[in-house]
């Protein structure tokens, strides 16, 4: 059995950063945890439409940054900044009154984002559309927008099967033995 690692974590500190920013004493870690899980999860379930690739955060002794990184931007901030005032007024629940700042950054190219491209396979396989289809069009919208290389596993029930089995395909190199390669992971 192969010893999978997450490309992520192994290249943390190397040349990608932490998702939260934050240090806190031994008492209070575990709450900061769940609250930045909560946070993460209700910004994910509200805006699933926005194609949010990552949410950050970052906390300081009273206040709470957190920055969304999204494909269609214009969803998450609404008519005049009405949809990110009610998502302060949501988060504030989590928290204890903390004073919370939300960033929005925008992602140009969504086809060369891991995450964004696997959450529209998932979305092209919940609308029956073929996987071997969805699998090789992004590969190939990637490859086109100039990604050096890029590998899709995909795996369960594919077409509806009795048995479940693994499909991957690639194409272009991917160096996951090389710690300094820019590896997005999705």
């Amino acid at each position: 059995m192969g010893q999978k690692v997450n490309p992520i974590g192994l290249r943390t500190a190397l040349n990608k950063n932490w998702e939260s920013r934050w240090f806190a004493k031994k008492d209070v870690f575990g709450n900061w945890l769940h609250e930045d899980l909560k946070i993460r999860k209700h910004i994910k379930e509200k805006f699933a439409s926005a194609a949010i690739a990552r949410i950050q955060i970052e906390r300081f002794s009273s206040r709470i940054r957190i920055t969304i990184f999204s494909a269609r931007p214009g969803l998450l901030i609404g008519k005049k900044g009405a949809e990110l005032d009610g998502l302060k007024q949501e988060i504030n629940k989590f928290t204890e009154n903390k004073e919370i700042f939300i960033d929005i950054a925008e992602i140009r190219r969504a086809e060369v984002n891991a995450q964004l491209v696997s959450e529209n396979i998932a979305m092209q396989l919940e609308r029956r559309i073929g996987f071997r289809r969805a699998m090789k069009k992004s590969i190939q919208t990637a490859m086109e927008m100039g990604v050096d290389g890029i590998k899709i596993h995909c795996s369960g029930r594919l077409g509806g099967a009795e048995l479940a089995r693994d499909e991957q395909y690639k194409e272009g190199r991917v160096p996951l033995h090389t710690l300094k390669a820019l590896i997005d992971y999705g």
